[in-house]
């Protein structure tokens, strides 16, 4: 069933355009297929190389030796539909929500989150790496397909979201602060529905399937899980549902059920926020979220988020592993400093000559990396590629 528009939804029609007139792009040019204008970005997202090396980066194990275990693009698929579920349900666009979803990880480097710690420390001096910032530079200047123009030239609403996930931006670091100033993103007011909500997707996803990557690694276990309110009351509900199932059929239980109650708590208090809102520009000028859990869930999923770092993200061999990562791309960007020609083919050539544009450029390099493409780097460049980065 298509459900209809809503007043508040992004149209496609009404986009803002495009960064660069391009021909066949729906907003800026001739029409190409019968596709709208997010549609077309979704399928730039999926098409481009930045997203396809997403099954390559980490989500929460690195280099994991099973065969099961999330990494960035599952993590983006499964995102994406909690996101179109919510979107279908609430009248928004589907397709920007799945672009936003989709995307919204593309600028994380190899080894997740220690990766970019340490790019984050190699360029101290130079402005700092945040992967949201990156995010934007590689949609929009480092993966280039087309002929002519930078980036993947998606449209405003998309680079908008993905600038604003979470919120107006008051201070933005030097990459978004770049793009803001060659394409502004309106910065200082809320962005679309479908934004916020695909930040809540984002969520929700890892919430829980990151319990249950951790339960299949051994790093938790349930009689942990259950101290928790809000997992021991789903978990009641699956042992009085399915008391003959397997465990672990039942744990995969427990993790659909929660995505389901949270999910279902989101819309029914984002419909209630909506009951005065008629355009989408009461979205943008609202001053706060619209797209929200209760007060009761939102504490309950911070609650969890509290458990899972102390447990799983900050559990000693996750931070041994950590700092292991941490050093492989140190030393990267110490190498690729001193000796540019050590760089891939493209990269060395382009290498700027001043700082901090020259330190930026070898991040770049070094953020687009998989996981097992920079070992292989720092094994071509040391000698032997570096043990104990995988503890799964």
């Amino acid at each position: 069933m298509t459900m209809s528009r809503a007043p508040y939804a992004a149209d496609p029609a009404a986009s803002r355009g495009r960064e660069f007139s391009q021909a066949g792009d729906g907003t800026n040019g001739a029409v190409r297929g019968p596709r709208t204008a997010f549609q077309r970005d979704r399928d730039r997202i999926i098409h481009s190389i930045a997203f396809r090396r997403l099954a390559g980066k980490t989500q929460v194990f690195i280099a994991p030796d099973g065969d099961h275990y999330r990494v960035r693009l599952t993590h983006s698929l499964e995102v994406a539909q909690i996101g179109r579920v919510i979107a279908r349900d609430l009248g928004l666009d589907e397709d920007l929500t799945e672009a936003l979803c989709l995307a919204h990880d593309l600028g994380h480097p190899p080894f997740g989150h220690s990766g970019e710690e340490a790019l984050d420390a190699a360029l101290e001096t130079r402005g700092g790496f945040d992967h949201n910032g990156h995010t934007l530079r590689t949609a929009m200047r480092i993966d280039s397909p087309y002929c002519g123009i930078p980036g993947l030239n998606l449209s405003w609403e998309v680079l908008e979201g993905l600038a604003k996930h979470n919120g107006p931006v008051k201070s933005p670091q030097w990459a978004l602060a770049e793009l803001d100033t060659a394409f502004p993103f309106d910065l200082a007011r809320w962005p679309s529905l479908e934004a916020q909500l695909a930040a809540l997707a984002d969520d929700i996803a890892y919430d829980n399937h990151d319990i249950d990557d951790g339960l299949r690694a051994g790093f938790l276990h349930l009689d942990e899980l259950l101290q928790l309110d809000f997992v021991a009351d789903q978990w009641r509900e699956v042992e009085r549902r399915y008391p003959g199932a397997d465990r672990e059929q039942q744990l995969r239980e427990l993790v659909r059920t929660q995505i389901g109650v949270m999910v279902n708590d989101l819309l029914e208090t984002t419909r209630s926020n909506l009951k005065d809102v008629n355009a989408i520009e009461d979205v943008r000028n609202a001053g706060h979220a619209l797209a929200t859990f209760s007060p009761e869930m939102a504490g309950q999923e911070r609650q969890l988020k509290r458990f899972m770092y102390e447990r799983l993200y900050h559990h000693p061999d996750q931070l041994r592993t950590a700092g292991r990562a941490k050093n492989v791309i140190a030393r990267l960007f110490a190498a690729f400093d001193q000796n540019p020609a050590l760089m891939a083919r493209g990269w060395a050539e382009r290498v700027p000559a001043t700082q901090p544009e020259r330190g930026r450029h070898i991040a770049d390099f070094i953020a687009g990396m998989t996981d097992n493409y920079a070992m292989r780097q720092y094994g071509n460049i040391f000698g032997s590629i570096p043990e104990g980065l995988s503890n799964v």
